[in-house]
């Protein structure tokens, strides 16, 4: 996915289970990776743009990203969707999240140990099998001061996302212009799933206003900071 990721463990990591399920985990993403990249040539997404793969015979997890896009297009009031160039299924705003999630079922299934996975600076934390989650405490970095934490929130179990330009640039499309978002600044979201976060702090920095409007009638057990 062109990004970093971590897996952080603690509690009884000295378990082959836990070996075995951290390469599953990475299995997962470069699974996800092979399916959904928009950079690589062969993979699905670009192969079905291109004419060469029918929706048929294509990943099935196309298909239900598909859906879930269509969904977060429909709970954020539009202020989230998968258009590309108009026509164009592009789903790579919503995929990080949820093959972390996909990956992350693996992690749970271990007994005595709680963990969070760092994905580009998005994390999912979470608990293995008869294990109390750990609380993980994030800075949430200043978007007009490098290397500076302008607010900390703990998370113990459910995901955290953040969108902004700082990093990027102005990456982030507002689907109701088809015209980058060009402001400073970034939203965090926190809650029980990275997917739902990730998609919620997309929404919030095309439109803070609308987006926590929508996001109160929507998905009111995610919390948010806009800076």
């Amino acid at each position: 996915m062109g990004l970093p990721v971590s897996v952080h463990v603690r509690g009884e990591v000295d378990r082959p289970e836990l070996e075995t399920a951290v390469q599953q985990v990475w299995g997962v993403l470069h699974r996800a990776d092979a399916v959904f990249s928009t950079w690589r040539t062969d993979s699905d997404l670009v192969r079905l743009r291109r004419g060469e793969l029918s929706a048929a015979r294509a990943h099935p997890w196309l298909a239900e990203v598909e859906r879930l896009c269509a969904d977060a297009e429909r709970r954020t009031d539009g202020l989230f969707s998968s258009a590309f160039d108009g026509t164009h299924h592009d789903p790579t705003g919503l995929v990080k999240g949820w093959a972390v999630e996909r990956a992350a079922l693996h992690l749970r299934h271990v007994p005595g140990v709680s963990w969070c996975i760092n994905a580009g600076g998005d994390l999912l934390a979470g608990a293995g099998r008869d294990a109390a989650p750990s609380s993980w405490l994030v800075g949430v970095e200043d978007p007009r001061v490098a290397g500076s934490v302008a607010a900390t929130v703990p998370l113990r179990s459910g995901g955290l996302a953040t969108s902004g330009s700082a990093a990027r640039g102005a990456h982030v499309v507002d689907p109701r212009t088809g015209r980058p978002v060009a402001r400073d600044g970034s939203t965090t979201v926190w809650g029980p799933t990275l997917l739902w976060a990730d998609v919620w702090a997309t929404a919030l920095f095309v439109d803070p206003v609308a987006g926590r409007a929508a996001l109160g009638g929507a998905d009111p057990a995610y919390r948010s900071l806009v800076l």
